[in-house]
């Protein structure tokens, strides 16, 4: 459908719906319909199901198949005219139309800005304005609305600014938009594809990606809407002042998130330690880094932060970990006999490590007993270290009670005074 429909087309219209005719189209659409799900579903294959921009979650949500089912439909359209009076096919290709649009805008923001309510603010709007639209077309009143919305404008400066003009700009800049977020998701995704190696230097080269597309795009939708692309010298004074006034901090996490990743002194994956929270890294972002404990808690952590401030990384040049426990045996214990055995039940626990291998050092001669030291490394110190040192203390345990070593209890001598001393 090329433009609006009359008055005397809409009755038309109206009227052939009525007719048998009708039947045949409803048929030829409800096969291009499963046509294109079948389409979608081959070129989906046997790949797990994950929440894309082409397929979505359950295929028919996705943008591959309305785009498949208008093209289909389109076909069809073109093969019946002049064979039924079309009805059916003037009200589906606009609605197929409107659907392709929702999907794509849609799925685009949601793989872009996962679980951000902003963005399913703008879905529902742009469903709205979507299905509006095509309510407008269908029914004829869009010529109308377009000329009513040309009669209200205003100056700004020396240019005439119509209602039109503002929506069909602001319209231009969300598809361009749109479309440089795919593209951008796209590109992020390949470049993270099975990354196991280099994935900071993976991470950094796709927010450039991204921050460079939706530059490009941002500029090619000003243009598309109609503004001078002349007055962003001033608008870019007006950012710069703005920088280094109220946004500095903001401007000072994007640079030190790229600095991060550049530098890989902090790696996605890698154990820190920062302000007494200890974590892995699961991302780093343009603005901040995502560390998240043992337990389950994530700290988000600004990227300033971890530029200036001291952070202990754990497996920076060496993932290893050396761990320590104590135990105390009575006085008189054959010491040389004891601690190789304590070092052989630490270093067959599953998680210690053989190279280094445990050692067992005489710390102190403490009141009660003896204090052994037990040191061991680990090489996985993201899958905790309290149980590994429990393993190793219940190792210990049972080769001192195997071995008939005591444990000794704290002792105190208690002195009594008579009233007569």
């Amino acid at each position: 459908m090329t433009r609006p429909l009359t008055a005397d087309e809409i009755a038309e219209l109206l009227g052939s719906l009525a007719k048998p005719s009708a039947i045949t189209e409803a048929a030829v659409l409800a096969g291009c319909l499963l046509l294109a799900w079948g389409a979608t579903r081959l070129l989906r294959g046997t790949a797990p199901r994950h929440a894309s921009i082409l397929f979505g979650e359950r295929l028919v949500d996705g943008v591959l198949f309305p785009l498949i089912a208008l093209i289909a439909a389109l076909g069809a359209r073109w093969g019946l005219t002049g064979v039924v009076p079309l009805a059916v096919f003037k009200l589906a290709v606009p609605i197929l139309v409107s659907l392709a649009v929702i999907r794509l805008t849609v799925r685009v923001l949601t793989v872009a800005f996962p679980a951000s309510r902003p963005m399913r603010l703008i879905e529902r709007w742009v469903s709205w304005v979507a299905w509006l639209g095509v309510a407008l077309w269908v029914t004829g009143i869009w010529p109308t609305v377009m000329d009513a919305l040309d009669d209200i404008g205003w100056k700004m400066g020396t240019a005439h600014v119509t209602l039109r003009n503002l929506i069909e700009g602001t319209l231009s800049v969300v598809v361009v938009m749109v479309i440089a977020l795919w593209v951008s998701a796209a590109v992020e995704a390949q470049l993270l594809k099975g990354a196991t190696a280099n994935l900071s230097l993976r991470k950094i080269a796709a927010n450039a990606t991204r921050a460079a597309l939706l530059f490009v795009g941002l500029l090619i939708a000003l243009s598309a809407a109609g503004i001078d692309l002349t007055a962003l010298s001033v608008l870019g004074g007006a950012i710069g002042v703005g920088l280094g006034l109220g946004l500095q901090k903001l401007a000072s996490n994007y640079v030190s998130g790229f600095v991060i990743l550049a530098e890989r002194s902090l790696r996605i994956g890698d154990m820190v330690r920062v302000d007494g929270f200890e974590g892995r890294i699961t991302d780093i972002s343009t603005r901040y880094t995502v560390i998240r404990a043992l337990n389950g808690r994530e700290s988000i952590v600004p990227n300033e932060q971890l530029i200036t401030q001291r952070v202990e990384n754990l497996s920076l040049a060496d993932p290893r970990v050396l761990i320590s426990t104590t135990v105390q045996v009575a006085y008189g214990t054959d010491l040389d006999v004891l601690m190789p055995q304590l070092a052989a039940a630490a270093s067959k626990v599953p998680r210690v490590l053989t190279d280094p291998a445990p050692a067992v050092q005489l710390s102190t001669f403490a009141t009660d007993g003896l204090e052994l030291n037990v040191l061991f490394w680990i090489a996985d110190p993201e899958n905790g270290q309290g149980s590994v040192k429990s393993d190793v203390n219940l190792a210990l345990l049972r080769t001192l009670n195997g071995a008939g070593v005591e444990i000794p209890y704290p002792q105190r001598v208690v002195r009594t005074i008579s009233a007569t001393d």
